[in-house]
């Protein structure tokens, strides 16, 4: 329940910030309401709401699913990984992980701002956390394996950069620091389930027409569920 709470409460605070980043590359943040209107003064930071004066805001469902499915995650990553030091770092980055993938799936990019200090978040926290009696993983493996998915995911970059973004290659390194401290296995389980999950969502889209064969479709967001599968059923297993 508890875990739960966590994932409702910084659900709704991220929306302010996914809201104004999610805009193309070097485009400033948002400074308007969704309707349009410009934010008064002092209304344009992380936490404060960008919610329009007017009645008709777009945006009123994302401030429900977002925080339930904060929430749902965060409640099955704590049943998971049960009273492990580890589930201090699964929840505290759970946040800017959902952050990123609404920034992704609205914008088609992933923010320097947000996937480099996730990789030093991810390294940091469970690097704490295998300082600690009973962390169910291993800090030096979550390392290799950061840097390695990430060399990896440069090298597709290189061979094809209409297959992968380099945002992507940035929020490779601390993919494979979540998946790695559980294992090389469940670093292989959790980039697999990220693209089954993208390959079916494209299907989706096809066959609903809703998109072609050359629509460029964000690949952060079915990454990031890929690794938060692949983080429950490692903590499950392990």
């Amino acid at each position: 329940m508890a875990a739960a709470a966590w994932g409702a409460i910084a659900g709704r605070l991220i929306l302010p910030a996914a809201y104004r980043m999610a805009v193309p590359a070097d485009t400033p943040w948002r400074d308007t309401c969704p309707a349009g209107h410009p934010l008064p003064a002092g209304t344009r930071g992380w936490l404060t709401s960008p919610r329009c004066p007017n009645p008709a805001d777009a945006a009123v469902r994302t401030r429900t699913t977002v925080p339930a499915l904060t929430a749902l995650i965060c409640a099955l990553l704590a049943a998971a990984t049960g009273l492990h030091p580890e589930l201090l770092a699964w929840l505290l980055l759970t946040p800017p992980a959902i952050l990123l993938a609404l920034v992704d799936a609205r914008a088609h990019r992933l923010p320097d701002r947000l996937t480099l200090p996730l990789t030093a978040a991810t390294l940091l926290l469970l690097g704490a956390a295998s300082l600690l009696p009973g962390s169910a993983g291993s800090w030096p493996r979550a390392a290799w394996a950061a840097l390695v998915l990430g060399c990896a995911f440069f090298l597709i970059f290189l061979a094809s950069p209409k297959a992968m973004g380099f945002g992507d290659v940035k929020l490779a390194p601390a993919l494979g620091a979540m998946l790695g401290w559980y294992g090389w296995h469940v670093l292989l389980l959790g980039i697999l389930a990220g693209y089954v999950i993208a390959a079916v969502h494209g299907l989706i889209l096809l066959a609903r027409h809703k998109a072609t064969g050359s629509t460029p479709l964000p690949f952060g967001p079915p990454l990031l569920l890929g690794t938060a599968i692949g983080v429950a059923l490692g903590a499950t297993i392990t």
